[in-house]
């Protein structure tokens, strides 16, 4: 894994030389709030290519931690609804044999005086 990691670092790194010499034609770029000087348009490239990556890293890793929240989100409601449900079915019970127990008295001492 390390090797394959290390040859794509190297055919990047080839990729990012050979960009930036082979476009050394020198660009202006103006942006909405200033102007940055004259550079090579190889490197303006790259640096627009690694600003890219990185934004959408970000924004990727942001997205899938807001639908990892909303799918923990939904297991714990539903987790909720089955607590909810056995909660009623044991309160049912609870008062069926209170009730029972109520009707038919098992334990009938006689009153003491």
């Amino acid at each position: 894994m390390r090797f394959i990691l290390i040859v794509l670092l190297v055919l990047v790194f080839a990729y990012s030389l050979a960009l930036v010499l082979l476009n050394d034609i020198q660009a202006k770029v103006n942006l909405v709030l200033t102007q940055v000087p004259e550079m090579n348009l190889g490197l303006l490239l790259i640096i627009t290519l690694v600003l890219g990556v990185v934004i959408g890293l970000l924004l990727g890793l942001q997205i899938f931690r807001v639908f990892q929240m909303r799918w923990e989100i939904s297991r714990l409601h539903k987790e909720l609804e089955q607590v909810r449900a056995r909660h009623v079915q044991a309160a049912t019970a609870a008062a069926a044999a209170a009730s029972a127990k109520a009707l038919h008295p098992t334990d009938a001492s006689p009153p003491s005086a």
